[in-house]
């Protein structure tokens, strides 16, 4: 069993960067893939992207590619979720999920752990 916990959200500009963290406090991402979900106030929750188990392959949805980067480090037992070029849309909760190694990480349904959610705010 994996335990989330995200950290670093906050209020930022527009264009401004934020970086996410998400550790595993209890368990490691070793047979996992981990992906980032976001929901605005009012909205359905949407995924953000995902990295693979073996922390090679990644996955992003249309909206954050090319300004969101996913990468981990093992050695802090932690998946991050880099945010540039932030735009006032990108304003969500941000969480943080687990996905056994070897199910299809698009299978949302999927996702076993969860984190408890971290806010992003983008406002000038």
């Amino acid at each position: 069993q994996v335990r989330l916990v995200e950290s670093g959200g906050g209020l930022v500009q527009p264009g401004d960067s934020l970086r996410l963290s998400c550790a595993a406090s209890r368990g490691t991402f070793n047979n996992y893939a981990v992906g980032w979900f976001r929901q605005a106030p009012g909205q359905d929750r949407h995924w953000v992207a995902t990295l693979g188990w073996s922390g090679v392959n990644t996955y992003y949805a249309d909206s954050v590619k090319g300004r969101f980067t996913i990468s981990r480090d093992n050695a802090k037992n932690t998946v991050y979720l880099h945010m540039n070029n932030l735009k006032p849309e990108d304003t969500a909760v941000y969480y943080c999920a687990a996905i056994p190694k070897g199910t299809y990480y698009g299978d949302y349904e999927k996702y076993d752990y969860w984190g408890q959610g971290t806010q992003v705010t983008v406002s000038s």
